[in-house]
């Protein structure tokens, strides 16, 4: 008995071991197609982490790590000291936010729609033409939404047409977050459907079947079949996007800012670029590390509630 169970232990480990040889023989390729960003990502996102260590320092990058002043939390202490960095912090938040929540809904709303048509022909005008901005620049878009929301421009012209006060979009804080939302909301919800719209079309369509069957009109089916059946992955986009909460997307804020709303539209990022100039090493640190680190809170919360509520998980 003692024999036999070593043989057949001996056998399921060989067994083991030539099935993940096959494995790799298989897959060995797609394992090669991986290593260019497997070394992007150690060069540029975990060599780098050593750095961390400015965000405590009076760092000099003649002294080096080694020799730079040790001055603990004063780096973070001097940062959420300066005047309006409170007021920054609450815009960052404020618009992150909105961007995620609208950046979420849309896109579904979109997909669903898009969904419903059944000529090939026009379903694939309308995503090409809404994939479209995604690929612009925001230098590009910036100088186009200057143009088109002046008070000369296009948009200000169509409102006086129909008797309406022109609007400083980018000039009025309050219509200056809106603006920022709503175009960063149309260049991106296109290209951001394509991951719901993958995700219905992997519904099981004997689920429509038998809903049709018991009575079920569109609205039943898209409450109780469609929606759940896209929880998880709205579940991943949701978590994924927890990380950018305290970006905000400098390059569109830093292309549309100015003097007027700075009150309301300063960002963590546009205010760190304008204030740390000189070499300020070690605050920028500092900034950059509170971010990453109220971010990791962010995913790992979002990825536990994932788990609870929808049963999604990664590991």
């Amino acid at each position: 008995m003692k024999n036999t169970a070593i043989v057949a232990s001996s056998t399921a480990i060989i067994k083991g071991r030539k099935q993940k040889y096959m494995y790799f023989r298989k897959s060995w390729r797609f394992h090669l197609m991986l290593l260019p960003a497997v070394l992007a990502a150690l060069v540029f996102n975990y060599a780098p982490l050593p750095g961390i260590v400015m965000a405590f320092q009076n760092f000099k990058p003649w002294l080096g790590f080694a020799q730079s002043e040790w001055v603990g939390w004063d780096n973070f202490q001097m940062v959420f000291t300066m005047k309006d960095s409170i007021q920054v912090l609450w815009n960052t938040l404020l618009i992150s936010c909105l961007k995620i929540i609208f950046g979420l809904a849309v896109p579904v709303a979109f997909a669903l729609m898009l969904n419903e048509i059944r000529q090939i022909g026009l379903k694939r005008s309308i995503q090409t033409m809404v994939y479209l901005p995604h690929f612009m620049s925001w230098v590009i878009l910036g100088g186009i939404l200057l143009d088109v929301l002046s008070l000369q421009g296009i948009v200000n012209q169509a409102l006086t047409f129909f008797q309406v006060e022109p609007i400083m979009f980018l000039g009025d804080g309050d219509w200056f977050r809106i603006t920022v939302i709503v175009s960063d909301l149309w260049k991106e919800f296109g290209f951001s459907a394509i991951v719901f719209l993958a995700a219905l079309s992997g519904i099981n369509p004997e689920y429509y079947e038998a809903s049709e069957i018991d009575g079920a009109g569109r609205w039943k089916q898209t409450l109780y079949i469609t929606l759940p059946s896209m929880l998880p992955i709205m579940a991943v986009v949701f978590t994924l996007s927890l990380g950018n909460v305290l970006n905000a997307n400098f390059d569109q804020i830093y292309n549309l800012i100015n003097p007027l709303v700075l009150q309301q539209g300063d960002i963590i990022d546009t205010f760190v670029f304008r204030n740390f100039k000189g070499g300020q090493y070690s605050l920028a640190a500092a900034v950059g590390l509170f971010k990453s680190l109220v971010s990791f809170i962010l995913i790992s919360g979002g990825y536990y509630c994932a788990y609870r509520w929808t049963n999604y998980r990664v590991f």
